[in-house]
Protein backbone atom coordinates (compact mmCIF):
# COMPACT_ATOMS: atom_id res chain seq x y z
CA UNK A 1 0.00 0.00 0.00
CA UNK A 2 2.64 2.20 0.90
CA UNK A 3 4.14 1.71 -2.72
CA UNK A 4 1.17 2.57 -4.82
CA UNK A 5 1.13 6.27 -2.11
CA UNK A 6 4.37 6.60 -2.75
CA UNK A 7 4.16 5.97 -6.75
CA UNK A 8 0.86 8.18 -6.55
CA UNK A 9 2.67 10.83 -5.08
CA UNK A 10 5.62 11.07 -6.84
CA UNK A 11 3.91 11.40 -10.43
CA UNK A 12 2.44 14.42 -9.26
CA UNK A 13 5.80 15.87 -8.20
CA UNK A 14 7.76 14.71 -10.99
CA UNK A 15 5.07 16.39 -13.15
CA UNK A 16 5.76 19.62 -11.95
CA UNK A 17 9.47 19.01 -12.65
CA UNK A 18 8.17 18.48 -16.44
CA UNK A 19 8.29 21.37 -18.69
CA UNK A 20 4.62 20.47 -20.23
CA UNK A 21 0.99 20.94 -18.98
CA UNK A 22 -0.64 18.74 -16.44
CA UNK A 23 -4.19 18.45 -16.09
CA UNK A 24 -6.89 19.56 -13.30
CA UNK A 25 -7.62 16.05 -13.23
CA UNK A 26 -4.01 14.41 -12.59
CA UNK A 27 -3.95 17.24 -9.98
CA UNK A 28 -6.50 15.66 -8.15
CA UNK A 29 -6.45 12.25 -8.56
CA UNK A 30 -2.80 12.61 -7.26
CA UNK A 31 -3.32 14.93 -4.07
CA UNK A 32 -4.95 12.56 -1.92
CA UNK A 33 -2.33 9.92 -2.16
CA UNK A 34 0.01 13.06 -1.88
CA UNK A 35 -1.18 14.05 1.14
CA UNK A 36 -1.13 10.65 2.52
CA UNK A 37 2.43 10.03 1.71
CA UNK A 38 4.19 13.35 2.54
CA UNK A 39 3.20 12.54 6.31
CA UNK A 40 3.88 8.98 6.31
CA UNK A 41 7.24 9.59 5.59
CA UNK A 42 7.57 12.73 7.21
CA UNK A 43 6.53 10.54 10.14
CA UNK A 44 9.13 8.18 9.70
CA UNK A 45 11.99 10.51 9.45
CA UNK A 46 10.81 12.30 12.41
CA UNK A 47 11.27 9.27 14.34
CA UNK A 48 14.78 8.72 12.90
CA UNK A 49 15.92 11.96 14.45
CA UNK A 50 13.15 14.38 15.38
CA UNK A 51 13.17 16.41 11.96
CA UNK A 52 15.66 16.33 9.06
CA UNK A 53 18.78 17.54 10.46
CA UNK A 54 18.97 20.14 7.52
CA UNK A 55 15.86 21.74 9.03
CA UNK A 56 17.72 23.21 12.19
CA UNK A 57 21.63 22.62 12.09
CA UNK A 58 22.68 25.98 13.79
CA UNK A 59 19.82 25.77 16.62
CA UNK A 60 22.54 25.38 19.51
CA UNK A 61 21.96 26.44 22.68
CA UNK A 62 23.66 29.55 23.58
CA UNK A 63 23.23 32.03 26.27
CA UNK A 64 20.99 35.25 25.36
CA UNK A 65 23.34 37.81 24.44
CA UNK A 66 21.66 39.81 27.58
CA UNK A 67 19.18 38.62 30.64
CA UNK A 68 15.72 37.50 29.55
CA UNK A 69 13.27 39.36 31.44
CA UNK A 70 10.77 37.40 33.82
CA UNK A 71 7.15 36.45 33.62
CA UNK A 72 4.83 38.60 35.53
CA UNK A 73 3.70 37.19 38.73
CA UNK A 74 0.54 35.25 38.96
CA UNK A 75 -2.55 37.05 41.28
CA UNK A 76 -4.88 35.46 43.19
CA UNK A 77 -7.30 36.47 40.82
CA UNK A 78 -5.43 34.84 37.88
CA UNK A 79 -7.03 32.36 35.55
CA UNK A 80 -4.26 30.10 33.78
CA UNK A 81 -5.26 27.80 30.72
CA UNK A 82 -2.42 25.72 29.96
CA UNK A 83 -2.53 24.37 26.19
CA UNK A 84 -0.63 21.05 25.96
CA UNK A 85 -0.71 19.43 22.46
CA UNK A 86 0.50 15.25 24.40
CA UNK A 87 0.75 14.27 28.03
CA UNK A 88 4.01 15.00 29.42
CA UNK A 89 3.91 18.27 27.40
CA UNK A 90 2.58 20.37 30.60
CA UNK A 91 5.23 18.47 32.63
CA UNK A 92 7.81 19.79 30.21
CA UNK A 93 6.64 23.21 29.57
CA UNK A 94 5.30 24.05 32.73
CA UNK A 95 5.05 22.47 36.02
CA UNK A 96 6.86 25.27 37.71
CA UNK A 97 4.57 27.56 36.59
CA UNK A 98 1.71 25.54 37.43
CA UNK A 99 3.23 25.22 40.48
CA UNK A 100 3.58 28.78 41.06
CA UNK A 101 0.02 29.70 39.96
CA UNK A 102 -1.47 27.54 42.18
CA UNK A 103 0.30 28.44 44.99
CA UNK A 104 -0.74 32.20 44.02
CA UNK A 105 -4.60 30.74 44.36
CA UNK A 106 -5.17 31.34 41.38
CA UNK A 107 -7.57 29.07 39.06
CA UNK A 108 -5.80 26.52 36.63
CA UNK A 109 -7.02 24.40 33.82
CA UNK A 110 -4.68 21.73 31.20
CA UNK A 111 -6.02 21.24 28.04
CA UNK A 112 -4.81 18.11 26.48
CA UNK A 113 -5.08 18.64 22.55
CA UNK A 114 -4.48 14.63 22.05
CA UNK A 115 -3.85 11.59 24.20
CA UNK A 116 -0.35 10.75 22.76
CA UNK A 117 -1.71 7.22 21.43
CA UNK A 118 0.52 7.64 18.11
CA UNK A 119 4.01 7.03 19.87
CA UNK A 120 4.63 3.58 18.71
CA UNK A 121 8.10 3.32 19.66
CA UNK A 122 7.66 4.18 23.64
CA UNK A 123 4.72 2.14 23.51
CA UNK A 124 6.97 -0.79 22.05
CA UNK A 125 9.88 0.11 25.00
CA UNK A 126 7.06 0.14 27.46
CA UNK A 127 5.31 -3.09 26.28
CA UNK A 128 8.45 -5.08 25.65
CA UNK A 129 6.72 -6.20 22.32
CA UNK A 130 5.33 -4.17 19.55
CA UNK A 131 2.32 -2.86 19.24
CA UNK A 132 0.55 -2.11 16.42
CA UNK A 133 -3.28 -3.46 16.29
CA UNK A 134 -5.51 -0.20 16.57
CA UNK A 135 -7.57 -1.07 19.54
CA UNK A 136 -3.58 -1.80 21.53
CA UNK A 137 -3.16 1.60 20.62
CA UNK A 138 -6.44 3.11 22.22
CA UNK A 139 -5.36 1.74 25.25
CA UNK A 140 -1.80 3.29 25.23
CA UNK A 141 -3.58 6.28 24.63
CA UNK A 142 -5.70 5.73 27.81
CA UNK A 143 -2.62 4.65 29.33
CA UNK A 144 -0.82 8.35 28.97
CA UNK A 145 -4.49 9.79 29.83
CA UNK A 146 -3.58 7.91 33.67
CA UNK A 147 -0.18 9.36 33.09
CA UNK A 148 -1.22 12.85 32.77
CA UNK A 149 -3.92 12.41 35.71
CA UNK A 150 -1.29 11.25 38.09
CA UNK A 151 1.07 13.69 37.42
CA UNK A 152 -1.58 16.58 37.54
CA UNK A 153 -1.90 15.04 41.35
CA UNK A 154 1.75 15.66 41.97
CA UNK A 155 1.35 19.22 40.54
CA UNK A 156 -1.68 20.04 42.86
CA UNK A 157 -3.98 19.82 40.30
CA UNK A 158 -7.38 17.44 40.32
CA UNK A 159 -9.02 15.26 37.94
CA UNK A 160 -11.72 18.12 37.02
CA UNK A 161 -8.86 20.54 36.32
CA UNK A 162 -7.61 18.24 33.18
CA UNK A 163 -9.80 18.56 29.89
CA UNK A 164 -8.81 16.06 27.25
CA UNK A 165 -9.90 16.72 23.71
CA UNK A 166 -8.77 13.41 21.98
CA UNK A 167 -7.46 14.49 18.59
CA UNK A 168 -4.92 12.33 16.57
CA UNK A 169 -1.72 12.24 18.29
CA UNK A 170 0.34 13.25 14.76
CA UNK A 171 -2.44 14.08 12.74
CA UNK A 172 -3.43 17.69 13.80
CA UNK A 173 -1.17 19.06 11.81
CA UNK A 174 -2.99 17.38 8.57
CA UNK A 175 -6.18 18.45 9.90
CA UNK A 176 -4.87 22.17 9.60
CA UNK A 177 -3.65 21.90 6.08
CA UNK A 178 -6.73 20.25 4.58
CA UNK A 179 -9.92 18.96 6.47
CA UNK A 180 -12.43 21.64 6.66
CA UNK A 181 -15.55 22.20 5.64
CA UNK A 182 -16.49 20.05 2.88
CA UNK A 183 -13.54 17.87 3.01
CA UNK A 184 -13.08 13.96 5.10
CA UNK A 185 -12.25 13.55 8.10
CA UNK A 186 -8.72 12.40 9.15
CA UNK A 187 -8.50 9.13 9.62
CA UNK A 188 -6.05 8.36 12.06
CA UNK A 189 -2.40 6.83 10.78
CA UNK A 190 -2.81 3.79 13.55
CA UNK A 191 -5.28 3.84 15.69
CA UNK A 192 -7.36 3.81 12.18
CA UNK A 193 -10.45 5.82 13.54
CA UNK A 194 -11.95 9.10 12.04
CA UNK A 195 -13.10 10.57 15.19
CA UNK A 196 -12.51 10.75 18.90
CA UNK A 197 -12.90 7.59 20.36
CA UNK A 198 -12.22 8.12 23.98
CA UNK A 199 -15.24 8.00 26.22
CA UNK A 200 -13.66 10.33 28.61
CA UNK A 201 -12.83 13.05 26.37
CA UNK A 202 -14.51 16.57 26.09
CA UNK A 203 -16.73 15.55 23.59
CA UNK A 204 -16.54 11.86 22.27
CA UNK A 205 -17.25 11.30 18.60
CA UNK A 206 -16.57 14.69 17.62
CA UNK A 207 -14.85 14.18 13.98
CA UNK A 208 -11.88 14.56 12.76
CA UNK A 209 -11.78 17.83 11.27
CA UNK A 210 -10.51 21.52 11.56
CA UNK A 211 -13.54 23.39 12.91
CA UNK A 212 -14.23 20.26 15.25
CA UNK A 213 -11.16 21.13 16.83
CA UNK A 214 -11.48 25.06 16.66
CA UNK A 215 -14.60 24.54 18.43
CA UNK A 216 -13.55 22.65 21.35
CA UNK A 217 -10.41 25.16 21.91
CA UNK A 218 -12.47 28.09 21.49
CA UNK A 219 -15.25 26.61 24.04
CA UNK A 220 -12.47 26.36 26.74
CA UNK A 221 -11.29 29.95 26.47
CA UNK A 222 -14.42 31.29 26.38
CA UNK A 223 -15.76 29.03 29.46
CA UNK A 224 -12.72 29.10 31.54
CA UNK A 225 -12.30 32.89 30.90
CA UNK A 226 -8.31 32.88 31.14
CA UNK A 227 -6.47 35.87 32.51
CA UNK A 228 -3.03 34.49 30.83
CA UNK A 229 -2.79 31.20 28.39
CA UNK A 230 0.29 28.93 27.77
CA UNK A 231 0.33 27.09 24.52
CA UNK A 232 3.16 25.36 22.27
CA UNK A 233 5.78 27.73 20.64
CA UNK A 234 5.21 28.48 17.16
CA UNK A 235 8.80 27.56 15.90
CA UNK A 236 8.29 23.88 17.66
CA UNK A 237 8.96 21.24 15.67
CA UNK A 238 6.81 18.64 15.91
CA UNK A 239 3.12 18.96 13.91
CA UNK A 240 0.96 18.47 16.59
CA UNK A 241 2.88 21.47 18.64
CA UNK A 242 2.47 23.83 15.69
CA UNK A 243 -1.23 22.83 15.50
CA UNK A 244 -2.27 23.38 19.10
CA UNK A 245 -0.47 27.05 18.27
CA UNK A 246 -2.30 27.65 15.29
CA UNK A 247 -5.81 26.77 16.32
CA UNK A 248 -5.12 29.02 19.36
CA UNK A 249 -4.19 31.92 17.60
CA UNK A 250 -7.69 31.42 15.56
CA UNK A 251 -9.77 30.04 18.40
CA UNK A 252 -8.06 33.49 20.24
CA UNK A 253 -9.51 36.17 17.43
CA UNK A 254 -12.56 34.53 17.55
CA UNK A 255 -13.20 35.32 21.21
CA UNK A 256 -11.36 38.50 21.40
CA UNK A 257 -14.75 40.27 22.48
CA UNK A 258 -15.21 38.41 25.38
CA UNK A 259 -11.54 37.46 26.28
CA UNK A 260 -7.76 39.26 26.35
CA UNK A 261 -5.57 36.92 28.04
CA UNK A 262 -1.88 37.45 27.72
CA UNK A 263 -0.14 34.62 25.36
CA UNK A 264 3.26 33.30 26.15
CA UNK A 265 4.73 30.47 24.09
CA UNK A 266 7.10 27.13 25.55
CA UNK A 267 9.21 25.34 23.63
CA UNK A 268 9.80 21.30 23.35
CA UNK A 269 10.96 19.91 20.42
CA UNK A 270 14.23 21.73 18.74
CA UNK A 271 17.05 20.34 16.92
CA UNK A 272 20.09 20.07 19.24
CA UNK A 273 18.34 21.58 21.91
CA UNK A 274 18.21 21.70 25.29
CA UNK A 275 21.89 21.45 25.72
CA UNK A 276 23.41 19.36 27.47
CA UNK A 277 21.22 16.56 27.26
CA UNK A 278 20.49 14.70 30.80
CA UNK A 279 19.16 15.93 34.56
CA UNK A 280 20.65 19.16 35.20
CA UNK A 281 18.63 21.31 37.45
CA UNK A 282 21.76 23.51 38.44
CA UNK A 283 21.34 25.03 35.00
CA UNK A 284 19.67 27.14 33.41
CA UNK A 285 17.59 26.76 30.14
CA UNK A 286 18.02 29.43 27.70
CA UNK A 287 16.51 30.03 23.86
CA UNK A 288 17.81 28.08 20.96
CA UNK A 289 20.60 30.46 19.03
CA UNK A 290 18.62 31.06 16.00
CA UNK A 291 15.73 31.88 17.85
CA UNK A 292 17.11 34.12 20.33
CA UNK A 293 16.69 37.30 18.14
CA UNK A 294 12.96 36.39 16.87
CA UNK A 295 11.33 35.28 19.55
CA UNK A 296 10.36 37.41 22.52
CA UNK A 297 11.66 35.57 25.80
CA UNK A 298 10.57 35.83 28.95
CA UNK A 299 12.07 33.09 32.19
CA UNK A 300 10.14 31.86 35.26
CA UNK A 301 12.73 30.59 38.24
CA UNK A 302 12.18 27.90 40.06
CA UNK A 303 12.99 26.67 43.71
CA UNK A 304 14.90 23.23 44.54
CA UNK A 305 11.61 22.05 45.67
CA UNK A 306 9.52 22.71 42.42
CA UNK A 307 12.03 21.53 40.54
CA UNK A 308 12.24 18.13 42.45
CA UNK A 309 8.21 18.34 41.78
CA UNK A 310 8.67 18.68 38.25
CA UNK A 311 10.77 15.30 38.35
CA UNK A 312 8.33 13.66 40.64
CA UNK A 313 5.71 14.42 37.76
CA UNK A 314 8.15 13.87 34.76
CA UNK A 315 8.26 10.31 36.59
CA UNK A 316 4.63 9.72 36.45
CA UNK A 317 4.86 9.67 32.65
CA UNK A 318 6.72 6.25 32.81
CA UNK A 319 6.09 5.32 28.92
CA UNK A 320 7.46 8.73 28.17
CA UNK A 321 10.42 8.85 30.66
CA UNK A 322 11.59 4.99 30.09
CA UNK A 323 12.28 5.64 26.00
CA UNK A 324 13.75 8.93 26.21
CA UNK A 325 14.97 9.83 29.58
CA UNK A 326 18.15 12.14 28.59
CA UNK A 327 15.80 14.28 26.62
CA UNK A 328 13.12 14.93 28.97
CA UNK A 329 15.08 15.30 31.67
CA UNK A 330 16.86 18.13 29.63
CA UNK A 331 13.67 19.91 30.88
CA UNK A 332 14.42 20.02 34.59
CA UNK A 333 16.29 23.08 34.88
CA UNK A 334 16.47 26.25 37.31
CA UNK A 335 13.48 27.85 35.14
CA UNK A 336 11.38 27.41 32.45
CA UNK A 337 11.52 29.58 29.33
CA UNK A 338 8.46 30.89 27.31
CA UNK A 339 8.37 33.24 24.16
CA UNK A 340 6.03 33.88 21.10
CA UNK A 341 6.69 35.54 17.10
CA UNK A 342 4.77 39.03 17.51
CA UNK A 343 2.33 39.49 15.01
CA UNK A 344 3.89 40.78 11.24
CA UNK A 345 2.58 44.27 9.96
CA UNK A 346 2.34 44.99 6.39
CA UNK A 347 2.71 48.63 5.43
CA UNK A 348 0.49 49.98 2.31
CA UNK A 349 3.63 51.48 0.49
CA UNK A 350 4.22 47.78 -0.11
CA UNK A 351 7.57 47.52 1.91
CA UNK A 352 8.54 43.93 2.18
CA UNK A 353 8.30 42.35 5.63
CA UNK A 354 11.29 39.88 6.13
CA UNK A 355 10.29 36.37 8.16
CA UNK A 356 13.58 34.42 7.92
CA UNK A 357 13.51 35.37 11.33
CA UNK A 358 10.75 33.11 12.20
CA UNK A 359 12.92 30.53 9.47
CA UNK A 360 14.73 27.33 10.32
CA UNK A 361 18.40 27.60 10.66
CA UNK A 362 20.35 28.15 7.05
CA UNK A 363 21.03 24.79 4.96
CA UNK A 364 24.96 25.41 4.99
CA UNK A 365 25.74 22.45 5.80
CA UNK A 366 22.19 21.46 7.21
CA UNK A 367 22.38 18.20 5.43
CA UNK A 368 25.21 16.08 7.26
CA UNK A 369 22.19 13.63 8.15
CA UNK A 370 21.31 13.08 4.18
CA UNK A 371 22.03 10.40 2.57
CA UNK A 372 24.76 11.28 -0.46
CA UNK A 373 22.59 11.76 -3.21
CA UNK A 374 19.89 13.43 -1.27
CA UNK A 375 22.78 16.05 -0.24
CA UNK A 376 23.66 16.77 -3.48
CA UNK A 377 19.60 17.49 -3.70
CA UNK A 378 18.97 19.81 -0.96
CA UNK A 379 17.32 22.87 -1.16
CA UNK A 380 17.27 25.23 1.67
CA UNK A 381 14.96 28.23 2.33
CA UNK A 382 17.18 30.86 2.67
CA UNK A 383 15.26 33.71 3.17
CA UNK A 384 11.16 34.90 2.81
CA UNK A 385 9.57 38.34 2.96
CA UNK A 386 6.09 39.03 2.54
CA UNK A 387 4.03 42.63 1.42
CA UNK A 388 1.46 44.04 -0.54
CA UNK A 389 1.33 45.23 -3.59
CA UNK A 390 -1.66 46.36 -5.57
CA UNK A 391 -4.03 44.35 -3.44
CA UNK A 392 -1.56 41.15 -3.47
CA UNK A 393 -0.05 39.52 -1.17
CA UNK A 394 3.79 39.34 -2.41
CA UNK A 395 5.68 36.15 -1.43
CA UNK A 396 9.27 36.30 -2.18
CA UNK A 397 11.12 33.12 -1.52
CA UNK A 398 15.15 32.88 -1.91
CA UNK A 399 16.22 28.85 -2.12
CA UNK A 400 19.70 27.45 -1.59
CA UNK A 401 19.69 26.40 -5.10
CA UNK A 402 17.50 26.16 -7.76
CA UNK A 403 14.35 23.65 -8.11
CA UNK A 404 15.32 20.72 -9.47
CA UNK A 405 14.35 17.19 -10.28
CA UNK A 406 11.92 15.99 -7.64
CA UNK A 407 12.54 19.13 -5.40
CA UNK A 408 9.59 21.26 -4.34
CA UNK A 409 8.40 24.02 -2.93
CA UNK A 410 5.27 24.55 -0.90
CA UNK A 411 3.68 28.17 0.08
CA UNK A 412 0.45 28.18 2.41
CA UNK A 413 -1.17 31.24 3.22
CA UNK A 414 -4.52 30.81 5.10
CA UNK A 415 -6.93 34.06 5.32
CA UNK A 416 -9.05 35.39 8.58
CA UNK A 417 -11.74 37.72 9.15
CA UNK A 418 -14.02 38.35 11.73
CA UNK A 419 -17.34 38.40 10.03
CA UNK A 420 -16.96 34.55 8.32
CA UNK A 421 -16.23 31.36 9.79
CA UNK A 422 -12.66 30.45 9.61
CA UNK A 423 -13.45 27.12 8.29
CA UNK A 424 -15.23 28.85 5.20
CA UNK A 425 -12.29 31.33 4.22
CA UNK A 426 -10.04 29.62 1.42
CA UNK A 427 -6.92 27.78 2.61
CA UNK A 428 -4.01 27.70 -0.01
CA UNK A 429 -1.29 25.71 -0.95
CA UNK A 430 1.38 26.45 -3.98
CA UNK A 431 2.99 23.50 -5.03
CA UNK A 432 6.13 24.72 -6.92
CA UNK A 433 8.47 22.31 -9.29
CA UNK A 434 11.42 23.54 -11.71
CA UNK A 435 9.17 24.47 -13.96
CA UNK A 436 5.13 24.82 -12.90
CA UNK A 437 3.18 25.22 -10.04
CA UNK A 438 -0.42 23.73 -8.75
CA UNK A 439 -2.97 26.18 -6.91
CA UNK A 440 -5.15 24.71 -4.11
CA UNK A 441 -7.47 25.27 -1.84
CA UNK A 442 -7.05 22.23 0.70
CA UNK A 443 -8.04 19.28 -2.09
CA UNK A 444 -9.94 21.46 -4.58
CA UNK A 445 -7.94 22.83 -7.71
CA UNK A 446 -7.75 26.26 -8.63
CA UNK A 447 -6.04 27.87 -12.36
CA UNK A 448 -2.50 28.15 -11.87
CA UNK A 449 -3.12 31.55 -13.82
CA UNK A 450 -5.17 32.47 -10.21
CA UNK A 451 -1.72 33.90 -9.10
CA UNK A 452 0.93 35.53 -10.59
CA UNK A 453 4.52 34.04 -10.49
CA UNK A 454 7.79 35.17 -11.64
CA UNK A 455 10.63 32.69 -11.31
CA UNK A 456 14.64 33.68 -11.07
CA UNK A 457 17.65 31.61 -10.62
CA UNK A 458 16.95 30.33 -6.88
CA UNK A 459 14.06 33.21 -6.44
CA UNK A 460 10.37 33.13 -7.18
CA UNK A 461 7.70 35.53 -6.55
CA UNK A 462 4.17 34.94 -6.10
CA UNK A 463 1.49 37.15 -6.06
CA UNK A 464 -1.92 35.97 -4.51
CA UNK A 465 -4.71 38.15 -5.16
CA UNK A 466 -6.14 39.19 -1.89
CA UNK A 467 -9.92 38.40 -2.97
CA UNK A 468 -8.38 34.54 -3.69
CA UNK A 469 -7.61 34.90 0.25
CA UNK A 470 -11.14 36.16 1.17
CA UNK A 471 -10.32 39.49 1.95
CA UNK A 472 -8.76 38.92 4.74
CA UNK A 473 -8.01 40.84 7.93
CA UNK A 474 -4.87 38.40 9.01
CA UNK A 475 -3.10 35.76 7.24
CA UNK A 476 -1.17 32.63 8.28
CA UNK A 477 1.64 31.83 6.37
CA UNK A 478 4.38 29.46 5.95
CA UNK A 479 6.63 27.81 3.46
CA UNK A 480 8.92 24.54 2.96
CA UNK A 481 10.38 22.67 0.74
CA UNK A 482 10.27 18.70 0.13
CA UNK A 483 12.04 16.51 -2.52
CA UNK A 484 9.72 13.43 -3.00
CA UNK A 485 7.75 14.25 -0.74
CA UNK A 486 10.12 14.25 2.50
CA UNK A 487 10.11 17.40 4.04
CA UNK A 488 13.76 19.70 3.75
CA UNK A 489 13.33 23.08 5.10
CA UNK A 490 10.47 25.22 6.20
CA UNK A 491 9.67 28.25 7.73
CA UNK A 492 7.97 28.85 11.30
CA UNK A 493 4.05 29.63 10.56
CA UNK A 494 3.81 33.52 10.72
CA UNK A 495 0.95 36.12 11.87
CA UNK A 496 0.58 38.63 9.05
CA UNK A 497 -1.83 41.93 9.52
CA UNK A 498 -1.95 45.23 9.00
CA UNK A 499 -3.96 48.07 6.97
CA UNK A 500 -2.40 46.68 3.45
CA UNK A 501 -4.97 43.99 3.53
CA UNK A 502 -7.66 46.32 2.99
CA UNK A 503 -6.20 46.90 -0.35
CA UNK A 504 -8.91 46.36 -3.30
CA UNK A 505 -7.32 43.63 -5.91
CA UNK A 506 -7.31 45.85 -9.23
CA UNK A 507 -9.40 43.97 -11.89
CA UNK A 508 -7.22 41.78 -14.24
Amino acid sequence: MNDILANANNSLILSLSKDEPISPMEARASTGSARAVFFFLQKSLIRRFLFPAALIIGAVLRAAEGPVPPLPDFAPGDRVLFLSPHPDDEVLGGAGILQKALAKGAAVRVVFLTYGDNYEGAFWAYKKHPVLEPSALRQMGELRHKEALAAGKILGLSPEDEIFLGYPDWGTLPIWLRHWAGEKPLRSMLTRVTEVPYPDAYRPGAPYKGEEILRDVEAQIREFRPTKIFVSHPADQHPDHEALYLFTAVALWEASADVHPSVECYLVHFKNWPRPRGLHPDLALTPPMILDGSSEWRTESLSPKEIAVKRNALDAHHTQRDHVPKYLFSFVRNNELFGNFPPLSLSPEGEPVPLRKGAMPPPDDGSEDLAPDERERFVGLESKDVSVRDGRLVVRIVTSRSLAGAATLSVYAFGWRADKPFGEMPKLHLLFGPFRHVVRDQSRALPSSSVIVRRHPREIEVEIPLDLLGRPERILTSARTSLLSVPLDWTAWRIVEGPALSERSPKR
